[in-house]
């Protein structure tokens, strides 16, 4: 068991980058790119999930929209002052906004998105529809929680109930604790917690004999049906609600179960070579990297190491998250770290480089990561900013737009870019946790 070297809180004044009138000009830059992507949104796909720019149209995710942009955009607007449009986003969700639809939903997706932009909007807003709309959500995604284990059914249907789907990952399965904790404490029903807690113990119960989780498991048997290994998609944010967990609610389970994954993960698949560091792929069982695919979700883990104080680690593998990044001048969703070569050419505006760009700024104060976060939204501008909104890229080595413009753009990578720039005090991490939406939570003592 590995002692975590936690950077104390009230430390954290003294390493704080102050704000220039450069940063101050960088920060409305990216504000007026936010409006950029908000009026296009508004223009074409207004009351629908998401923006399709190059179409002018607009992607609804199921049969009824359930306003995915507005919800995940609010609190970006909170963040950035932009009060007529924050405005314009919470009428739209408190007239059209509804959960009592007879369709099947993505827990995960739903949970992270919805409920932790609904959460977030009560807490930065204060109107307690809010918070009204969260816990019906909540209340609709239990039943998924009813499996034999504990662990949640991938899919949900919003009115009936009915569950599908029992092959999930750990991500999918241990990214709760941050939304119903904070439920559980807005509204003094306990019940919420205790249930995505037990999901994550259940998890981590069926860990490795040296501490790894798969990339699959059947929630109804606890089986793993896929031993692969890494800290990228299907596994990311499980690691990342352990240590957040903890800062949040001062869990100690929580902070045990991170503390045995991530020295089982620093033994086994922390791969330094030439390249750089890196973090590798094997099989739970024994650990031995066999893959060296890294990729652009993979990036997020910078950022956590940064927050639990690892700062050594933290550094060495932003920086190969930035070389990721400047190969083609924008990452790729894959990376052969031992080559160099994508497997994995597109590019789908994901905020994790930026994010953790932010959080080592944050913690150290050291100007490398503002200059690697305003590359990084200086790139996203020249490669991916379209007449109407912005548009994922088919490939970081031609730059052809494709037409899609997701909700997380203006959640997540937007926000960092713009948190980079904007004066400290914006955001205090030592009162703030950011859900992996980058929707902001108070830490509660």
């Amino acid at each position: 068991m590995i002692r975590l070297i936690l950077i104390p809180i009230l430390l954290l004044a003294a390493c704080q980058p102050r704000q220039t009138a450069d940063h101050a000009a960088m920060a409305d830059a990216v504000k007026q790119e936010f409006l950029h992507a908000w009026n296009g949104y508004k223009t074409y796909a207004w009351g629908h999930d998401d923006l399709k720019p190059l179409s002018k149209g607009h992607h609804d995710w199921h049969a009824h929209s359930l306003l995915m942009t507005p919800v995940d955009a609010f609190s970006t607007m909170k963040i950035m002052g932009l009060d007529t449009q924050a405005e314009e986003a919470k009428t739209l969700i408190f007239e059209q906004l509804r959960f009592d639809y007879d369709m099947k939903v993505q827990v995960f997706e739903i949970n992270i998105r919805l409920l932790g932009g609904l959460l977030s909007a009560y807490q930065l807003d204060g109107d307690h529809r809010f918070l009204n709309l969260a816990k019906e959500l909540a209340d609709r995604l239990l039943p998924a929680f009813g499996s034999p284990t504990g662990m949640p059914y991938r899919y949900v249907n919003l009115l009936t109930g009915e569950v599908a789907d029992p092959i999930s990952n750990p991500a999918e399965i241990g990214t709760y604790i941050l939304e119903f904790g904070t439920l559980s404490r807005e509204t003094g029903d306990a019940r919420y917690y205790r249930i995505a807690k037990r999901a994550l113990t259940v998890l981590f119960e069926e860990r490795s004999s040296i501490d790894l989780v798969g990339q699959q498991i059947d929630v109804t048997s606890g089986a793993w049906t896929n031993p692969a290994t890494h800290i990228g998609g299907m596994i990311d944010s499980y690691y990342e609600y352990l240590f957040k967990g903890w800062l949040m609610f001062g869990d100690e389970d929580l902070k045990a179960m991170w503390e045995t994954h991530i020295a089982a993960l620093n033994r086994y698949l922390a791969h330094e070579m030439e390249t750089g560091f890196w973090y590798g792929r094997g099989d739970m069982s024994d650990g031995k990297i066999a893959g060296t695919f890294y990729g652009a979700l993979d990036a997020f883990f910078a950022g956590t190491l940064a927050l639990s104080g690892d700062l050594d680690r933290a550094a060495k593998l932003q920086a190969s998250n930035f070389k990721m990044w400047s190969l083609h001048g924008i990452e790729p969703e894959g990376l052969n770290y031992v080559s160099l070569e994508n497997t994995w050419d597109s590019y789908v505006l994901r905020p994790e480089n930026i994010e953790s760009a932010f959080y080592l700024l944050r913690l150290t104060g050291d100007e490398t990561y503002r200059k690697m976060g305003q590359t990084m939204f200086e790139s996203l501008v020249r490669y991916c900013r379209h007449d109407v909104g912005y548009a994922h890229l088919k490939s970081v080595k031609t730059m052809e737009k494709e037409d899609a413009m997701q909700s997380f753009f203006l959640a997540e990578t937007l926000k960092y870019s713009y948190l980079l720039f904007a004066p400290p005090e914006t955001i205090q991490l030592e009162k703030t946790v950011f859900n992996t939406e980058a929707h902001p939570l108070k830490v509660w003592p």
